[in-house]
């Protein structure tokens, strides 16, 4: 027992983010629970060891149990138990645990200071004038990296340090990097997550299954053994992106935990922080076996207080929110306002819907159509995705691969559905991510008919409808490679061979790459197509009317001050079919036609008439 060593706590109520509090002359615990009747720590010398010493923390204001030891506590790992209903649980490594053994079972004491990489304290978010200008790029920290030759620390943080992985995506154009999850989670076993993934030997997931919310996965580390190693080189990852001009986004995924009584949210408060049914069982708002509690009080105030600390002591730029229809509204808007004392550039958005139906008022829950109730909240956009592709739960085609039905549900896209969004920023263009099939194995189950060539030129016009939408672009990582997974629609844990980003075809499918790099170029120069307000889309932005129901024609005007062109039109093609269409008279450059783009212009005309080959965009600046 440590008895010489327990000193008086303070009467402060700690935050959640306070349960361990680290200094040379002694380290501060904090835990919170309302249903334990005792609590304790149990401090061991190192990971291996099973001998502990045991500090009995004592209850205080607000449900906080409290307990200090003396001395230099550096090295040491703890877990928390907690006494409820005549017997103890299980240990844990506490709610808030910032730094962990291998595979998260201990916390560790460290001293966070050391976990900075040299320069940190320079390191600043790179500049964000106006968030409609954002163009996220999604990756997986494995996929991205597995495959490239050129990479030394394939896998790892580490590779994002090196000049071919952040060369690449300053070469394609894009703003945000967004991350799946890399915080700790439970089904990798980190001890083995250096050998290639395949059905064979090492397991794979993309990590939807948290564990400590608030330590970086040690198996993205060159050392999931030392605390310091994670911790250190996920800061680097960031750092090596900011200096190259690139936000970072965090994946996190607050609804739901890997299991309930393997994670320490259901070890040291049972059930308080999962919403239940009726007959006292889990909801399954997630589809995972439980849905969180964002209602109540702790757990809101522990998701305020995680995304912060992301903020904070990461550097990192924004966050997405995986099925963010299962947390409440309120909670979403303390989570912006928290984040807007920080940097009000900090971005928020989600997936505006929840596996199955939460065990909460629908009402008030972040789903998709009451975004507009979420200032500055935004969420994925499946009305322009099913739209342009067709509908990942089936195999009909979309607009961009022939199918007309699509038209006006394409134009409400591109004026970031203004029904549920509320601002342009709020709507979320894509139409493809992790999640599904990616863009050429979706094209190839609705149009398998179709040759390759054909193929290419609707990946192209369903990523050019996304780039020149007024809300904020976004586009899945390996589309622009022509990637395919294989048919796989669903590659949470599936191997590298389905995974992998195929570095190879940026030479194979080089004109494809390069229409994305144009296309992003295009939207970043081009302020008419990310006016930024709801009011100004009203204002400057008019279809105008066509003979054909697979063409669109979106017209932005009156730019003058704004954009330097006059106009811009944009022509969309959806059908199998040449379209010619009447467009105002007028001096225009043309941007994009038949499949090719150039931000600087591919030439000039002087028409009221143009002609849009099939599946293929035209874009005109008006002089």
């Amino acid at each position: 027992m440590l008895c010489a060593a327990l000193v008086a706590c303070s009467v402060k109520q700690p935050k959640l983010e306070d349960e361990c509090v680290y200094s040379r002359e002694k380290t501060e615990f904090a835990i919170w629970s309302n249903a334990a009747e005792k609590m304790e720590i149990h401090l061991y010398a190192s990971e291996e060891t099973s001998d502990y010493e045991t500090l009995s923390l004592t209850k205080g204001e607000g449900d906080y149990w409290r307990g200090t030891v003396k001395g230099d506590m550096e090295g040491k790992y703890y877990t928390v138990r907690s006494f409820q209903n005549g017997e103890w649980g299980l240990e844990s490594p506490g709610i808030f645990a910032k730094a962990v053994s291998v595979n998260g079972q201990r916390a560790a004491i460290i001293d966070f200071l050391k976990t900075n990489p040299e320069g940190w304290e320079k390191d600043v978010r790179p500049a964000m004038p106006d968030m409609t200008d954002i163009v996220v790029y999604e990756t997986h920290v494995r996929d991205y990296t597995m495959a490239n030759p050129a990479i030394e620390h394939k896998g790892k943080f580490l590779a994002f340090t090196e000049l071919p992985a952040v060369n690449y995506l300053k070469e394609l154009g894009i703003t945000h990097l967004q991350i799946l999850p890399f915080f700790d989670y439970g089904s990798i076993d980190e001890t083995n997550h250096n050998s290639p993934c395949s059905i064979l030997n090492s397991p794979y997931n993309w990590g939807y299954d948290p564990v400590n919310y608030n330590v970086p996965d040690g198996g993205y580390s060159t050392n999931p053994y030392d605390p310091y190693t994670r911790i250190r080189e996920a800061k680097m990852m960031i750092q090596s992106l900011h200096e190259a001009g690139i936000r970072v986004i965090m994946d996190v995924v607050y609804n739901h935990t890997y299991d309930v009584m393997g994670c320490a949210l259901g070890r040291v408060v049972p059930k308080y922080f999962y919403r239940l049914n009726p007959d006292g069982t889990y909801a399954n708002g997630s589809g995972c076996g439980n849905e969180t509690a964002s209602d109540h009080e702790k757990y809101r105030q522990f998701m305020v207080e995680s995304v912060c600390y992301w903020a904070r002591e990461y550097h990192v730029d924004g966050f997405r929110f995986d099925l963010m229809g299962i947390h409440d509204q309120e909670t979403m808007n303390a989570i912006r306002a928290a984040l807007d004392e920080i940097d009000p550039t900090i971005l928020t958005y989600g997936e505006g819907w929840a596996a199955m139906s939460p065990a909460y008022p629908y009402d008030s829950l972040a789903m998709k159509q009451w975004t507009y109730k979420m200032p500055r909240v935004g969420a994925f956009s499946d009305d322009i995705r099913n739209a342009l592709i067709g509908s990942p739960f089936d195999h009909e085609r979309g607009f961009a691969s022939g199918n007309p039905a699509g038209a006006k549900d394409v134009m409400r896209g591109l004026i970031a559905c203004p029904e549920w969004s509320g601002e342009p920023m709020q709507h979320v263009s894509y139409i493809t991510c992790h999640d599904n099939y990616c863009l050429r194995d979706r094209i190839e189950v609705s149009a398998s008919e179709e040759t390759e060539d054909i193929q290419l030129c609707m990946n192209k016009l369903a990523q050019t409808a996304v780039l020149v939408s007024q809300g904020m672009s976004f586009i899945y990582g390996g589309e622009e490679l022509f990637r395919t997974k294989k048919g796989i629609d669903n590659s949470y844990q599936s191997p590298d061979s389905i995974n992998i980003i195929p570095w190879e075809n940026k030479e194979k499918y080089a004109h494809l790459f390069e229409y994305y790099r144009q296309m992003i170029a295009i939207r970043r120069a081009h302020k008419g197509f990310r006016l930024g307000s709801a009011e100004a889309v009203k204002e400057h932005v008019e279809f105008l009317d066509t003979d054909s129901e697979s063409l669109i024609i979106y017209r932005i005007n009156n730019l003058e001050g704004i954009d330097s062109a006059k106009s811009l039109t944009v022509l969309l093609n959806g059908g199998k079919d040449v379209a010619v269409a009447a467009i105002p008279e007028g001096n225009y450059t043309i941007l994009a036609f038949n499949s090719a783009a150039d931000v600087n212009g591919l030439e000039e005309v002087s028409a009221a008439q143009i002609a849009v080959a099939p599946y293929s965009a035209t874009i005109l600046a008006e002089k």
